[in-house]
């Protein structure tokens, strides 16, 4: 399965949710009823052992962090951050932590080994982006068929930086398929950005349908969870 993901040429980025200091387990975009994962890749829901058992089942050079109780409003769980990279030696960090204000983008690049993910969700207007472009990554969110967000995030093309990522939130976790449509409309709104996925990816499947529009990578959990994706533990 390792073979097919490799020839497909995208790039699997995968997912930890944080809540609490632990991994949860996403769906739906439904975050208050997210428990602590059960997975078979770790012993535990600390960050440590599912980052080490998600790397033992994909290798990946990047991971995606959301951490949900800073999106929510709370303070940037730092501590959680550090330990994940820590697990992860030579593994760029992408985080969201609900980053809207300079203030909270600057704590982020001091307090962590991380690149920004500037969460449309979490913006007011553009200036964020603007002021940051260089160290951060967009992401695209919707609900359903709803933009969440300013608009001109997810008009003005122009101000986008190299890396975009399209997340689907109503279909994260549901193994629903990505969202394929809204992907191939931005890549033509953007041809020379490097697009992203987040959200229903079923499996080895998906990757030849993303790669056929021109998608860079996925961000992938529950199917590297379930082993519909990557090598299952004992494996070999």
């Amino acid at each position: 399965m390792t073979d097919q993901i490799l020839q497909t040429g995208v790039e699997i980025i995968p997912v930890i949710d944080l809540k609490h200091g632990l991994v949860v387990r996403a769906r739906a975009g439904d975050r208050r009823s997210y428990a602590p994962i059960v997975t078979p890749l770790s012993p535990t829901a600390d960050p440590a052992d599912v980052v080490r058992g998600l790397l033992a089942a994909v290798p990946a050079r990047r991971l995606y962090i959301a951490d949900l109780d800073a999106i929510a409003g709370a303070e940037p769980d730092f501590a959680a951050i550090r330990r994940i990279a820590a697990a992860a030696p030579g593994v760029e960090l992408w985080v969201d932590a609900g980053t809207g204000t300079r203030e909270r983008a600057r704590a982020l690049l001091r307090g962590a080994p991380a690149k920004l993910v500037l969460g449309s969700e979490s913006q007011g207007d553009a200036g964020l982006l603007r002021e940051f472009v260089a160290e951060a990554v967009l992401s695209l969110d919707f609900r359903g068929a709803d933009f969440v967000g300013p608009v001109v995030l997810r008009d003005a093309a122009a101000l986008w930086p190299d890396e975009v990522i399209v997340m689907t939130l109503a279909r994260v976790g549901t193994g629903a398929g990505p969202d394929l449509d809204r992907l191939a409309a931005v890549r033509r709104q953007a041809p020379g950005i490097r697009l992203y996925a987040a959200g229903g990816l079923r499996g080895p499947e998906d990757l030849e349908l993303l790669a056929g529009i021109g998608v860079a990578g996925v961000l992938v959990a529950s199917a590297i969870h379930d082993g519909r994706l990557g090598r299952t533990p004992g494996a070999r």
